[in-house]
Order: structure tokens, then sequence, then C-alpha cells
């Protein structure tokens, strides 16, 4: 039951019902259309952003996954601690290009790269790095 008959006074009686024109309802109606365009817009801004913020790399002193928007979280791993690296990829991953490359360190540091593109290569790459660094090392001690 509505409001205004539920709200009647004894012996008040109601007259007439008045509704909106469909034109008051074009809000509502733009709205309707638009949510999923507007969603839809600020997701993209927000994922645009936030794989920008993303960094992975492998320097000559260390392994860094580094994200963020506006603050900034980094894990990192020293290429003398690194224990071992390790390649995750599924068969879709193998299909298309992407796997997870897990650089485990001494105790509990470890970086992921998750859904990296060409992960034998990312692996490679670490490993190259890491052998050039304790090669470097090597010849340093024996100076």
């Amino acid at each position: 039951m509505s409001y205004i008959l539920e709200s009647l006074a004894p012996g008040e009686t109601l007259v007439a019902r008045f509704h909106l024109h469909w034109t008051a309802k074009g809000r509502l109606i733009l709205g309707i259309v638009l949510i999923p365009l507007v969603i839809g817009i600020f997701i993209t801004i927000y994922e645009w952003l936030r794989l920008r913020g993303i960094e992975l790399g492998v320097t000559t002193a260390r392994v860094v996954h580094k994200t963020g928007i506006v603050g900034r979280e980094t894990e990192e791993v020293r290429l003398s601690a690194i224990e071992t690296v390790d390649l995750e990829q599924s068969t879709w991953g193998r299909l298309l290009g992407y796997g997870n490359v897990r650089v485990t360190g001494r105790g509990e540091s470890s970086v992921l790269f998750d859904r990296v593109a060409d992960p034998v290569g990312v692996k490679r790459a670490i490993e190259a790095a890491y052998s050039a660094h304790v090669e470097h090392a090597r010849d340093a001690s024996n100076r």
C-alpha cells in the first residue's frame, strides 16, 4: 500500500495520483546505460596506472619487483643471496608465452614475477646476471 493511502486521515480520500513525465527519468535512464561505461572507464584508468606502476628487473646487484601507483612497495633479492630461480608455466602459459618466475633467496626472501612475458628469457637473464655477479666477486677476491 502506498504511503498516501496509509496516511489518509479519517474521512479523507484520494482524488488523483500524479506521475512524473518520462523526461524526468532521463538522468536515471542515462545513468543505467552509462554505468557499465563509467565503471569500465574507471577500471581501465586504474588498471593502466597500476600496470605502469609495476617495474620488474634485474640489476648487477639485485632482482627487483616494484609496485605502486602513488605509494611504492618493493621486493628485492640481492644476487649474492639467490638460491633458486624457479619457472612455472601452465599449458596456456606455454601456448601464449607467459609464466611465473620465482627468485628465492637465503632465508625467507623471495620475489615473484607473476604472469611475466617470456619467462624462460627472464629466468635466463637472472641466471646470467647471477653468474656474472659470482664471477665478478671471484675475480675481485683473487686480486
